[in-house]
């Protein structure tokens, strides 16, 4: 049996899954602001007090004025700010993990009009600085696309966090190689939450030029959040999310949730709960013969090493989860909305399965 994850005629089942933070519902405060928002009428494509609202409690959080902007999705949200950092001639280096690189396809280099993507060797999902270094020092001639941008992924696509000091170490050598920073930032909110600390101590004080702040992952039904820490990148960005697609003509259905989410910290609490149902994953795995963690869980992703026979048997079973994320593996993903309840399901299942596979191999 293949991996019904990529078989879009899969049936979906009505437990809850582990495959993505994606297929999580809307919490119920940014349903409600959403509820709100839909009562009579009110001005198009961003004029609107919920959009303006939103903005604000924004630079709020982040306790500077930062510009704000707000697309669909992330895929358009990282390929637009990079663009906003570099010219057709430029690069822009990045973890060969980052989802900029394995799952965009192409949007960065197609908005950028050809802005190439260097790679780097990863360190648990993270930047190799040494490679960064030497990707922009190799050369400095004009056949050469000359380095100009730097993007990160907080939390990685390895469910891993910077910490702020390493944070700190990737500004430190984007100033000295005169580099822009992008931060993707589709599990922001997870990473905070481990990290427990500010927004800005791991933003623009740092020097980080741009953030994508995901909203998605984060109990929206859509919509991420562009947010400029330097107002001059952020110059004709609406243009550019009007060419690409990204005006939202009734744009207070996407900033509407995000106050749901901003005030009262829910954003938080829902992270907060997604790390923990993850950490809660980790621990019983880890009491299971044969099942291997493969990178340290301080965000809301846990993978594993599941012999082949325990996928197919959890597939059977009705589990959802990815097998082609990262570095392979399998990516189980906690939400904002996961259970103990569902973690100990699955589990449960793990272990029924894990004991069949033990019995099967284990000599009479």
């Amino acid at each position: 049996m293949s991996d019904p994850d990529a078989d879009p005629t899969a049936t979906t089942t009505s437990k809850r899954q582990f495959a993505s933070d994606n297929y999580a519902g809307i919490c119920p405060p940014a349903w409600k602001a959403m509820e709100e928002a839909n009562r009579g009428h009110a001005s198009a494509y961003g004029e609107d007090r919920w959009t303006e609202r939103s903005a604000e409690l924004l630079r709020d959080l982040f306790e500077t004025d930062c510009e704000v902007f707000f697309t669909f999705n992330g895929t358009a949200a990282n390929a637009l700010a990079i663009a906003s950092l570099c010219q057709p001639y430029h690069s822009v280096i990045c973890c060969e993990t980052a989802h900029v690189e394995t799952d965009e396809c192409g949007a960065p280099e197609f908005f950028t009009h050809g802005t190439k993507i260097l790679l780097t060797p990863h360190e648990h999902g993270k930047l190799n600085l040494d490679e960064v270094d030497r990707l922009v020092t190799r050369r400095n001639d004009i056949h050469y696309p000359k380095p100009k941008a730097l993007s990160i992924t907080q939390a990685t696509e390895l469910g891993t966090v910077y910490s702020v000091d390493e944070l700190g170490a990737v500004s430190e050598l984007a100033r000295r190689r005169d580099l822009r920073l992008h931060m993707d930032g589709a599990r922001f909110a997870n990473a905070l939450e481990t990290l427990d600390v500010a927004p800005k101590e791991v933003t623009w004080k740092l020097g980080i030029d741009v953030l994508c702040f995901g909203g998605t992952k984060n109990g929206l039904a859509v919509g991420d959040a562009v947010v400029f820490f330097d107002h001059d990148l952020a110059a004709e960005f609406d243009y550019r999310c009007k060419q690409a697609g990204q005006l939202a003509s009734k744009m207070r259905f996407l900033s509407a949730p995000w106050v749901g989410l901003l005030e009262n910290d829910v954003w938080r609490a829902n992270a907060r709960a997604a790390n923990r149902a993850a950490a809660r994953l980790e621990a019983a795995l880890r009491d299971i013969p044969g099942i291997e963690i493969m990178f340290p869980r301080q965000a809301n992703a846990v993978f594993v090493q599941l012999p082949e026979s325990l996928r197919e048997g959890l597939w059977e079973r009705g589990w959802r989860f990815y097998t082609f994320i990262g570095a392979g593996g399998a990516r189980l993903m906690c939400s904002w909305d996961t259970t103990d309840e569902d973690v100990d399901a699955l589990t449960r299942d793990v272990r029924e399965l894990a004991q069949a596979v033990l019995a099967t191999s284990t000599p009479e």
